[in-house]
Formats: structure tokens, C-alpha cells, sequence
């Protein structure tokens, strides 16, 4: 029976700034810049702050408006991507198939795994346990019999949360949650519910596909007719009896900025790199996909002759499909990217004498150095930056 857990680390980026200073704890901070900052936003908040109101995306100052006694901070990305490294390597030795989605949440196919991690919420519990014990921090998970209800689940009881959705209840459990809790149905959508009276999932359970799609388009309609019935709706386009690996990010608001969506490419792909080299397979084919702000959602797999086996490489094609297929005159903003690598076939399998340079095996041993490191010291959290070509 397919299962998954979504692991979400509670208020992130605040919480290592708790960990690292105990003077901190149990107080409102937020972190994101200082209140004298004039466009500064909150990256994050801790639930003291949350209680007046405060939240990522926010402006800096409307937080010191709701909460002026509260302990602002710069972010410092370094620390926070070296936490993040610690708690993926422990996913990693928990079960074998993980899915990154950002810096602080995944999700875990522990389908499978019952004699080794013992039933769903047992596996749950032992997964929370874990990262405490070896973090200092806490997680909250959802666990369900797929992705889309894990997702959701996991942010039932925050903070250090557990929510299992038994198989065959998706549909109750989505009917009984209010609209805002739709995972992927953002402000403007919020908005069009507001203006049709659509206060629960129930509500838009009762209208037919054609209704749905009638008020809020195609590509929304469709989405929210699967999700109030609880039916998997995040599927990376993955082809039926390849083996791949994907990953991707879902953004609190709309990008716009090429370079911040580029910068997230980069850190997508040196995701998929690095388990590619664990894996120590090799794919020759990418695949990339967009999610714009009304829902649309587009994929592209191109097939190259030789196959991706350093980050320069696969970002590379990963940013010339992007900026080839990125609808950027359209007016809306990027809701989602993701990138994949197809096809997977052991390393060895397609490997031949001179098909590879000598550049690109110097790269190869590169990573393969930097990805030893990290799994022997994952507080080191090594990564590749940004080449001057990919700018």
C-alpha cells in the first residue's frame, strides 16, 4: 500500500535562530531584517510573533507595526542551508525514496518500509523523533496515502504536529476543511471563493467539473474538482515505467524576478545532482516544469546525446529550456518550478571510453568529493555556486 509522510520543519529559519540563541526562545522574532529596513520582508516567523499577526511574505515594517516589541534579525541563509543538509541526510538514511520540495520540508515514500519503520504512524513518530534528538528541532508531518493529503495534514497541528489520514478517507478529510486550507490556492483565488460564497471544501465538492471550470478556468477548475476529492494533484509528469527523479519548489507568492527563479533552478538541480551521484546512476534526458499563477501548468523533457553527469552541465540545460519555454510576457508570475532527470539507468551501463572530456570527469570528481563530505560531515554543507556563463 502506497504511504507517504510530508516532513515540514516548524517555523524554520526561526527556529534555528531559537536553537542557536536561548535568549530567544519562548519570545516573538522574526527574521528577515531589521525595522528600520524600507523593503525588507519576513522570511520567517516564530509562533510567539505569529500570534500578532505576523507572517512570511509580510512586509518588515507592518511587523513592527503588529508587533513592535517583538526581536528582528537578519536571516543568515549559510546557517539555515547547513540545518537543512543535517535533517535531508537523516530523511535520506530513513527510507530510501525522498522528495525535496524547499530548504525545510520533504516528502518520504515509505511505502514498503512496514518491517523495517513499522506501520505509517509509527514510522511518523519515529521520523519526528529522529530529527530531534539529532537537531534540536522540531517537525511536523502529515502521513497519508498520497502527497497532495500528506501535504495538508502536516500543517493540521502545528507546531511538533502528527496527523495520519487513514486510506480511503481523503475525500471526508478534504470535505471537512475550510477553502483556505486548499494547498496551492492562493490570494486571488481565495479572492473568486470569497465572491461566490465558497466558505468550505464541501462547498466546491458540490459543483460539477463544468461548473468549477466555468468560474475559475480550465486548468484551476480541474485542480480543485481533485483536491476537495482528495485525489493526488502534485504528480511530477514522470513517464509510465521510467525510472526518475524530480524535484521542485512551491513558492508563498508569485515569482517574477528571473534571477530569484533561476537561483531556485540551481538549487533544484544540485539537489537532483547529488542523488544522482549517490544513486550512481545517469540520465540523459531532463524534463522541466512551470506553474503559473492561474494554475496553468506546463512540462518540457528534452533528450540530449550524451548524459548529464556534472551540475554545470545540467543547469545549463535545465536554464536553456527555461528561458526558451518561460512565458514571460504573459503578466503572471511563477507559482511552482520543478526539473527532473528521465530515463535513470545505472552508471556503468552506457559508460565508454572517451565519451566523456577530461573537464567534464575533473567536475564529476568534484561533486563526487563535495557529496563524500557532506555525507560524512553534514554540517559542512558544501554546494557549487552560480557559474558566470549561467548569469
Amino acid at each position: 500500500m502506497t504511504s507517504y509522510i510530508h516532513a515540514d520543519l516548524d517555523a524554520f529559519y526561526a527556529s534555528v535562530e531559537q536553537l542557536d540563541n536561548p535568549d530567544y526562545r519562548g519570545k516573538p522574532l522574526i527574521v528577515g531584517g531589521l525595522p528600520s529596513a524600507r523593503r525588507g520582508v519576513v522570511s520567517a516567523a516564530s509562533y510567539e510573533a505569529r500570534k500578532f499577526g505576523v507572517h512570511s511574505a509580510m512586509p518588515i515594517a507592518q511587523a513592527y507595526k503588529l508587533c513592535p516589541r517583538g526581536i528582528f534579525v537578519r536571516g543568515r541563509m549559510g546557517r539555515y542551508q547547513e540545518k537543512s543538509s543535517e535533517i535531508m541526510s537523516i530523511f535520506d538514511g530513513f527510507c530510501p525514496r525522498i522528495e525535496q520540495l524547499s530548504i525545510d520540508e520533504a516528502f518520504l515514500d515509505i511505502s514498503g518500509t512496514q518491517r523495517i519503520l513499522g506501520k505509517p504512524e509509527e514510522a511518523a513518530r519515529k521520523l519526528k523523533q529522529r530529527v530531534k534528538d539529532n537537531t534540536g528541532l522540531t517537525v511536523s508531518v502529515g502521513v497519508a496515502s498520497n502527497k497532495y493529503i500528506a501535504k495538508i495534514a502536516s500543517g493540521m497541528s502545528k507546531p511538533d504536529g502528527l496527523s495520519v489520514i487513514l486510506p480511503g478517507d481523503e475525500e471526508k478529510f478534504m470535505r471537512s476543511l475550510p477553502v483556505d486550507k486548499i494547498w496551492g490556492a492562493g490570494k486571488k483565488t481565495q479572492e473568486i471563493f470569497s465572491e461566490h460564497n465558497l466558505k468550505t471544501c464541501d462547498d466546491i465538492f458540490k459543483l460539477s467539473k463544468e461548473t468549477l471550470t466555468a468560474i475559475f478556468g480550465k486548468a484551476l477548475g480541474v485542480f480543485l474538482y481533485k483536491a476537495v476529492r482528495g485525489i493526488n494533484t502534485e504528480s511530477f509528469d514522470r513517464e509510465t515505467g521510467s525510472h526518475s527523479m524530480s524535484s521542485e519548489r512551491t513558492f508563498t507568492y508569485d515569482l517574477y524576478d528571473e534571477f530569484e527563479i533561476e537561483t531556485a533552478l540551481l538549487d533544484i538541480c544540485q539537489t537532483l545532482l547529488f542523488r544522482l551521484l549517490s544513486s550512481r546512476e545517469q540520465s540523459a534526458t531532463i524534463s522541466l516544469k512551470i506553474r503559473y499563477s492561474d494554475f496553468t501548468t506546463e512540462t518540457f523533457r528534452e533528450t540530449f546525446k550524451e548524459p548529464v553527469r556534472t551540475l554545470n552541465v545540467f543547469y545549463a540545460h535545465v536554464l536553456d529550456l527555461f528561458r526558451r519555454k518561460y512565458k514571460k510576457d504573459n503578466g503572471m508570475g511563477i507559482r511552482l518550478i520543478g526539473a527532473g532527470l528521465m530515463n535513470l539507468e545505472d552508471e556503468d551501463s552506457a559508460r565508454q571510453g572517451d565519451l566523456f572530456n577530461q573537464k567534464s570527469e575533473k567536475e564529476r570528481h568534484l561533486e563526487e568529493a563535495i557529496l563524500a563530505i557532506n555525507a560524512r560531515h553534514p554540517k559542512a554543507a558544501l554546494h557549487r555556486g552560480r557559474t558566470e556563463n549561467a548569469k
